[in-house]
């Protein structure tokens, strides 16, 4: 592949649904790419992994796709086979129908994998990527599965220097072995506590636990999603969020306006439910977020330090809490995060100047852009 950009448009394929909770969530997500990528510039091959992993051709039509109270998208396996490159010399993606010979479904030039949670977010993918040599959006391998730990993401940016709050991990040994040691690790942080799954996101399997008698029901919840939790305390704060954009070559990462969240009204919290269902009174997501100017501009500096930190590329969310006392909190970075209009990354970019097909086209570009191999 050229390392210039073709005079022909760009083949891009972009995957999405994928094997975890969040897979309605990519669907949606696709949807939104589907509508708004320049069909002038790029050629779309739609590429759909089922909740089994197989991946197959899907419609390009973004209505299916679309994640509402009424409608819940999936991937149906059923359709043709689809056979991704393995090896350097080769980007053909190869269609495979029953009883019939595999047909070329031709090259791509990069893949935007819209895929969130594991098998998809966590380095999975990229790793396949990276064995044939093709470029895909996004951060590589190793920031990938980092971040998508929340236990490993702590590590990294607490070795940078960044605000975190106290938390305690509890592995799927260590529940198996001795769950009361484990509450009472849990019992030294204050109430409120959240139980989340360590390695997933869209809020799934989270739980507000207000003291111990709740405890071990919401550690059981978070394992359904993930055997290694994380329960993190409770801080009363804002909640807000930075869109981070890599810079070109060798510049600086460049951060949107901070954008904040607020759950007005039917939930505890900034759950599933409140980010994907509920009617639009029941939360209020404004950017830019009505902080002092210096808030605001550390809010900045420290995203671009964790994106830096985590050894991000192309895109990732920074999601902060921003106490009465004033501190800034770092929660977690999202390197695919929501990516549908509304999602608080597009809204941020969209005020900072950079609107949503925008951001889609530069998102390509860098990727493009991007030597593979070792960086």
């Amino acid at each position: 592949m050229s390392e210039n950009l073709p005079e022909r448009k760009i083949r891009v394929a972009v995957v999405f649904g994928g094997r975890s909770s969040e897979h309605a969530v990519s669907c949606s997500t696709a949807a939104s790419f589907l509508t708004a990528i320049d069909r002038d510039r790029y050629e779309v091959v739609p590429i759909g992994i089922a909740a089994d992993g197989r991946w197959v051709t899907v419609a390009d039509d973004p209505a299916p796709l679309r994640l509402s109270s009424q409608q819940t998208p999936a991937i149906d396996g059923s359709g043709p086979h689809v056979l991704v490159p393995t090896s350097t010399d080769d980007r053909t993606l190869l269609v495979i129908e029953a009883d019939q010979v595999p047909r070329s479904l031709g090259e791509v030039d990069v893949v935007f994998p819209l895929l969130h949670g594991p098998f998809g977010e966590d380095g999975t993918i990229q790793g396949l990527f990276e064995m044939a040599d093709i470029r895909y959006v996004g951060s590589g391998v190793a920031a990938s599965a980092a971040m998508m730990d929340k236990h490993l993401m702590k590590v990294v940016l607490a070795g940078a220097g960044l605000p975190l709050g106290p938390y305690v991990v509890i592995t799927d040994k260590e529940w198996r072995r001795d769950p009361a040691a484990c509450m009472d690790a849990v019992g030294a942080l204050d109430w409120p506590v959240f139980v989340k799954p360590a390695r997933a996101g869209s809020s799934m399997g989270i739980t507000k636990v207000k003291g111990p008698e709740g405890l071990q029901a919401a550690i059981e919840t978070a394992r359904e999603h993930d055997p290694k939790v994380i329960v993190e305390a409770g801080i009363v704060g804002r909640e807000i969020e930075c869109g981070v954009l890599e810079g070109r070559g060798a510049a600086r990462p460049r951060t949107s306006v901070v954008g904040e969240c607020r759950v007005l009204r039917g939930h505890e919290f900034y759950d599933f439910e409140a980010k994907y269902l509920a009617p639009a009174d029941h939360v209020e997501l404004t950017t830019p977020a009505d902080v002092p100017d210096s808030v605001s501009e550390q809010i900045r500096e420290y995203a671009a330090l964790a994106f830096d930190a985590a050894g991000c590329e192309g895109l990732a969310r920074v999601d902060f809490f921003y106490t009465e006392g004033g501190e800034i909190i770092v929660n977690e970075i999202n390197t695919m995060p929501g990516f549908t209009p509304t999602s608080m990354y597009p809204r941020m970019w969209a005020a900072t100047g950079i609107e949503y097909a925008d951001l889609i086209d530069e998102l390509i570009t860098l990727a493009m852009e991007r030597g593979m191999g070792l960086r």
